[in-house]
């Protein structure tokens, strides 16, 4: 909890920014499988927003030396933001380095370095450090060019916009990495500089992004942490409706911050307004259009799985084992535990091949032990799932193994813990009664 305290606490000042990516994990049991290969119908109608319901354009600002709304500079660079979120890194990075020697003092080139380097840390659960070091350099870049706009010009929301970002960065990887004071002072400027670049929301989708995940969230952790509320009343009041309408609208209008609207609001739509309804659209549309990207592909899997669209949950499934086989970017052990959990469970109950439902459960414990996640809903239902084939293979020696992982992994108070003790309290009785009569 006092993990919790700190995360949230710094959190305050940049509510949106740092909340997590993990989603929930416990796997759902999934309702009966639907053979019919209907096409997902597209996002409902309420998605498309345009700029005029939600802010006024500003007058008398002068935007002709803005990086960020060049039409020939976002004609140059969208395959590269494309590959970003494609996992071409390579790829990106030499687009950008491209921008960079021409606008070697301009924050955009450095912040989008940065962004290249965050999306290599998103699919390990932000748990890999292997990238920080590189991160943290284009960040801190990019916040000591945009300083030098801000103060020449504080009429220069697009240095406020970058600084905000910028900022926002830093201050979620820190607060990942427990650095609580510089995630606290990070959220703080980056909460500043968004609400001095709210100012041009009207000019373009792009300095909505920050505006709508704060509206959002601010009232979201109200409602979730009550024991907050006295401290949010220092901050600007939130209004989720609000929040939505602009991160639909940056979604649909937005050239660099559109696909990071979707990517949150695919993640609210599932992890916090539980509409999976909403979600599962968004997914597709990003895994579709970004099909090397793990993080989407296994988001996508997880909704189609849950929904019992089977065929689907298959097919990214065995696309991600693929991948892990051939050291894809991004494709690594977490895509891993979920993939192999779906087709274990697909060949244990559609299939009723139950070999090859093992070797994917257990494939699917030793991803979980490759990134430490024991703890993981997969990791737990993997082996209950070994433990169900064990019995009715008449192995409940080994039935009582994997119930046994699950009572050193699981919650106590958890429909896991409460079935492998259960099972286990039962089956040490049969087998002592057994040995007895022996």
């Amino acid at each position: 909890m006092l993990c919790c305290s700190r995360f949230t606490l710094s959190l305050l000042v940049l509510l949106a920014v740092s909340v997590g990516v993990r989603a929930q994990e416990t796997p759902a049991t999934p309702p009966p499988a639907s053979e019919s290969g209907q096409a997902i119908p597209p996002p409902p109608d309420s998605l498309k927003v345009g700029l005029n319901d939600v802010d006024v354009v500003p007058s008398a600002i002068d935007t002709r030396n803005w990086l960020l709304l060049d039409k020939d500079i976002q004609l140059e660079l969208g395959g590269a933001v494309d590959n970003v979120y494609n996992f071409k890194y390579d790829k990106a990075a030499k687009q950008f380095r491209s921008l960079r020697r021409r606008y070697p003092e301009h924050p955009m080139p450095y912040f989008l370095l940065a962004l290249n380097e965050w999306w290599k840390i998103v699919p390990t659960q932000i748990q890999s450090k292997e990238f920080d070091k590189t991160f943290f350099a284009y960040v801190d870049t990019a916040i000591y060019y945009g300083e030098r706009m801000w103060k020449k010009d504080k009429k220069n929301y697009e240095a406020a916009f970058f600084l905000s970002a910028a900022y926002g960065f830093d201050a979620r990887l820190n607060s990942e990495r427990a650095n609580w004071r510089k995630a606290t002072v990070s959220s703080r400027r980056s909460l500043e500089f968004m609400q001095k670049a709210n100012e041009a929301n009207g000019l373009s989708a792009e300095f909505m992004f920050g505006s709508g995940l704060f509206n959002y969230y601010a009232v979201w952790i109200s409602e979730n942490y009550p024991l907050l509320r006295p401290v949010l009343i220092f901050f600007p009041k939130g209004n989720k409706q609000l929040g939505l309408q602009q991160l639909k609208n940056v979604a649909e209008n937005g050239f660099y911050t559109g696909t990071e609207a979707k990517f949150f609001l695919m993640r609210i739509y599932q992890n916090e307004e539980n509409k999976p309804e909403l979600a599962k659209p968004v997914a597709k549309f990003l895994a579709t259009n970004y099909p090397d990207n793990a993080y989407f592909e296994r988001f996508y899997a997880r909704l189609a799985f849950a929904e019992g669209d089977f065929k689907t949950a298959e097919r990214l499934s065995l696309d991600m084992m693929d991948k892990i086989k051939r050291h894809q970017p991004g494709y690594e052990a977490v895509s891993g535990r979920y993939a192999a959990y779906y087709l274990g469970f697909l060949q244990q109950h559609k299939y009723k091949k139950l070999d090859k439902a093992k070797d994917y459960y257990k494939q699917c414990i030793a991803f979980a032990h490759e990134t430490g996640e024991e703890d993981s809903g997969y990791y737990q239902y993997a082996n209950i799932n070994l433990a169900h084939i064990a019995d009715q293979q008449g192995d409940i020696e080994g039935a009582v193994s994997y119930y046994e992982e699950v009572l050193q992994s699981a919650e106590k108070k958890s429909d896991a813990y409460r079935e492998a003790k259960d099972y286990v309290k039962n089956a040490k009785k049969m087998l002592k009664a057994k040995n007895r009569g022996a």
